[in-house]
């Protein structure tokens, strides 16, 4: 064996037992796997665990903060009843016990253990609260910064923005909104058919695909595509420290980054939950033709009186109520994220499941306040 490689030798003495250590205890030497493994096999064998035994550090040739360290948590952070050192080595595992910090563990609670989960919930839903506020009041300085001098507003990346949430989504909403459409329709045909009252099919896939399920599928869409997207973007941009390069230039990151993202989310929802809601209304025509003989010229003709163009509105208006909710949750959440590539990964899949939420909730609102409207 080379004598430079890390070893621990159990010796008995008259004295006692012993763990003599030899070779070079630094962080290229440990880092190879055999000799990592060996240590750490003796470390965690009861004869590493033997607190009656000394340590005779005296024969290593190199002895490092890692080696240091290692040493130190093997032995419960706490100094051995019998140890040998050199003085050198002694300043040096002083130092990293002086400076090391234990690893967290799992706190044990007692039977309020849920009073400190809940507070720490609550502490943390308040925190979300205060920064999405703060950041939706930004937004609004930005926007009156917008209207007062408009030729300087990043325009550019608006569009491209708009482009990139709307233009290329609308295959994959107007898909699954045919499918959904086809699907309703089949469903309803056959209950309609029992109490005789196929031509109600168009009023009920009217006020159900334009009022409600044309707006919540395409927000539901958008949540999952583009909003994770702006999180991801953003949160690139924290890991690879270009938001701290923006600051440092003193270029205003709501301005270039959350006001072009949420107008162009705001803008084009409305246009994506029309697109979706028209796809819908084909496919279950669609169906009905099959399924129950009323021709496309028929549904045509009765949707206008079915469907009052109240719906139409309103589903427009709450459309980009949820663009601009989910363009915000994505950048409230992309600019929360740390350094780090495990938050990104945590950023973007609270930032989906938090839209999606926010967009159900919104709609049952909606609902309960126009009631009244269109119906």
């Amino acid at each position: 064996m080379d004598d430079s490689s890390p070893r621990i030798e159990p010796e008995v003495t008259a004295q006692g037992k012993r763990l003599r250590l030899h070779g070079v205890w630094t962080a290229p030497q440990l880092a190879q796997p055999l000799h990592w493994s060996k240590i750490r096999q003796i470390l965690n064998s009861p004869v590493g665990h033997d607190k009656d035994q000394e340590w005779d550090l005296t024969q290593l040739k190199r002895l490092d903060h890692t080696g240091a360290q290692l040493l130190w948590n093997s032995w419960g952070r706490v100094w051995p009843a019998k140890i040998c050192v050199d003085p050198v080595q002694r300043s040096m595992l002083d130092r990293v016990a002086r400076f090391s910090v234990a690893a967290p563990g799992t706190r044990q609670l007692g039977w309020n253990a849920w009073v400190y989960t809940l507070g720490h919930r609550v502490i943390s839903m308040c925190a979300h609260l205060v920064d999405g506020v703060r950041l939706l009041g930004q937004l609004l300085l930005d926007v009156w910064r917008l209207l007062r001098h408009p030729l300087s507003g990043p325009w550019r990346d608006i569009s491209g923005h708009m482009y990139r949430i709307g233009a290329t989504a609308l295959p994959i909403t107007a898909l699954v909104g045919f499918l959904i459409g086809v699907v309703l329709a089949y469903l309803m045909a056959q209950q309609l058919r029992q109490l005789g009252a196929n031509a109600l099919i168009v009023n009920i896939l009217g006020i159900a695909i334009i009022r409600e399920l044309g707006p919540v599928l395409a927000a539901i869409l958008i949540a999952g595509r583009s909003g994770s997207a702006i999180t991801a973007q953003l949160g690139v941009m924290r890991v690879t420290e270009e938001t701290d390069a923006m600051r440092v230039m003193g270029i205003p990151k709501g301005y270039r980054l959350v006001m072009p993202r949420a107008i162009a989310m705001t803008i084009a929802m409305p246009l994506i939950s029309i697109w979706t809601t028209i796809a819908a209304l084909l496919g279950g025509m669609l169906a009905a033709d099959i399924a129950m003989g009323l021709s496309p010229s028929y549904f045509f003709s009765a949707l206008p009186n079915a469907v009052k163009v109240s719906n139409l509105w309103l589903a427009t208006s709450k459309s980009a109520v949820f663009g601009l909710l989910i363009a915000l949750i994505g950048c409230h959440y992309g600019l929360r994220v740390k350094p780090n590539t495990q938050s990104l990964g945590e950023g973007t899949t609270a930032s989906v499941v938090v839209a999606i939420t926010m967009v159900i909730l919104v709609n049952a609102v909606f609902a309960i306040l126009y009631k009244g409207i269109g119906i």
